[in-house]
């Protein structure tokens, strides 16, 4: 015989634990307890063993025993109980409520049959709660044996606390069959499922300026999500216009990004925008991105001009969705509750600390709702400046994408830049422009 725990040990809401299951899993209080004569010692739940103590909150007596054969009854114990019991890995563990200090048992993975014994129970119940300097008022010992599972038996029965616990387990409704048990696994699995996708789109909502985007928007690529930070209501509205509209704007953006840099007086940038106008392929130098920057290096005509860059306006940072209330009930031990771990994905319920007498929770609203994000002006900040021409170019290239909505998108985006601290003149004329086009 070894004894891996003796002493004290502390408890909480009158309840201390025997677990195996590395993930922390741990069932709900009538989970514990359903289907079983007993009330002291919950085993229904595989690899778990929920110990019940008289003293709510405080050191009791603990000791834990392994033994290699079933040991005497001592008749000291006023109350004792025996439940089947198989750890379901190999660490199996004397824990406090909440984890806050936890025993090895060092157990096989084999079956056992455990005796739970108890003395002092009622005067533990009534004590309530055990401060340091006191002495002792109940005490316990957990007995460990190989053998076959067979049903819970309460072997003795001296205390009211112990019969009302008995009554308690008795009272409950039956266990959940294996078939029950998988689809709560099941159902619960579906639930954080669609959990993770309603996080996912909710932040998605908020990065697309408080809308989903369509299907066209998510794939488009380009510069759409730059575009995105500047106004976020033009890239919906361009993704919902259709393709006479976009292709205008396209080409609206390509010639506002070519007369901010100075490149309309430049033959071969007026030979693009026409080519543009007549929906031809673009001719040379625009036809072979390095020559087009060679041309704009090398011509003599091209100015030199300079804006402090764009610089989008801020946004409020985001904020996940508050979780809905939960509408299930909540489990609790009579004269008290536990906190325990929720297994992820098993179905397990969560107990939580009692509440004071006449509480009633006040149901929680979740209140976001993300709002369309219309940025419509900015401000440039250090002494940063970009190259117009070298913005101005790359949106004449963006107007003659095959895609009207990603060329839409891509040469507004380059024209921004063009126009530097000025762009909210340009996204002005843009909204206008659609606006126009979708009344003809």
């Amino acid at each position: 015989m070894r004894r891996p725990v003796t002493g004290e040990v502390h408890v909480h809401y009158g309840q201390i634990y025997v677990e195996s299951d590395r993930d922390g899993v741990n069932p709900g209080l009538n989970e514990a307890f359903a289907g079983q004569r007993g009330g002291l010692c919950g085993a229904a739940v595989p690899g778990v063993l929920w110990l019940i103590t008289g003293l709510h909150t405080g050191n009791v007596g603990f000791v834990v025993e392994v033994h290699d054969e079933e040991p005497p009854l001592d008749p000291a114990w006023e109350d004792v109980v025996e439940v089947p019991f198989r750890p379901v890995s190999d660490r199996t563990r004397l824990v406090q409520w909440a984890g806050e200090a936890a025993w090895d048992l060092d157990l096989e993975r084999t079956a056992y049959r455990v005796r739970y014994c108890a003395q002092g129970m009622d005067a533990g119940g009534k004590r309530d709660t055990r401060l340091p300097e006191e002495p002792q008022v109940d005490r316990y010992l957990l007995q460990f044996w190989p053998a076959p599972p067979l049903a819970d038996q309460v072997i003795r029965q001296t205390s009211k606390r112990a019969a009302y616990w008995h009554r308690f387990a008795r009272e409950l409704p039956p266990p959940p069959t294996p078939e029950q048990r998988a689809e709560t696994e099941r159902l619960a699995r579906q639930a954080d499922e669609r959990a993770d996708e309603e996080r996912r789109l909710h932040y998605e909502q908020w990065q697309w300026g408080g809308r989903l985007p369509s299907e066209a928007l998510r794939g488009v690529g380009g510069n759409v999500r730059g575009l995105l930070r500047f106004d976020s209501d033009l890239v919906h509205k361009l993704d919902a216009a259709g393709s006479e509209v976009q292709r205008a704007v396209a080409l609206l953006a390509a010639r506002r990004a070519c007369e901010a840099a100075g490149l309309t007086g430049i033959s071969w940038v007026t030979q693009a925008l026409t080519a543009l106008t007549q929906r031809r392929p673009l001719p040379s130098p625009f036809d072979d991105t390095a020559r087009m920057w060679q041309a704009l290096r090398s011509d003599p005509h091209v100015p030199s001009r300079s804006v402090s860059r764009a610089v989008p306006p801020q946004r409020p940072p985001y904020r996940p969705a508050t979780p809905p209330a939960a509408t299930g009930p909540v489990r609790l031990a009579a004269g008290g509750g536990g906190h325990r771990r929720r297994g992820v994905g098993k179905g397990l319920n969560a107990l939580v600390p009692p509440a004071p007498a006449g509480y009633r929770p006040t149901p929680v609203r979740s209140e976001a709702r993300a709002e369309a994000v219309v940025h419509i002006s900015g401000t440039a900040t250090g002494a940063e400046r970009i190259s117009q021409p070298h913005f101005a170019l790359p949106a004449v290239l963006a107007a003659a994408e095959p895609d009207p909505l990603k060329a839409a998108l891509d040469s507004v985006w380059h024209a921004v830049n063009t126009y530097g601290e000025r762009y909210p003149e340009l996204l002005e004329e843009i909204r206008s422009a659609c606006a126009d086009r979708a009344e003809e």
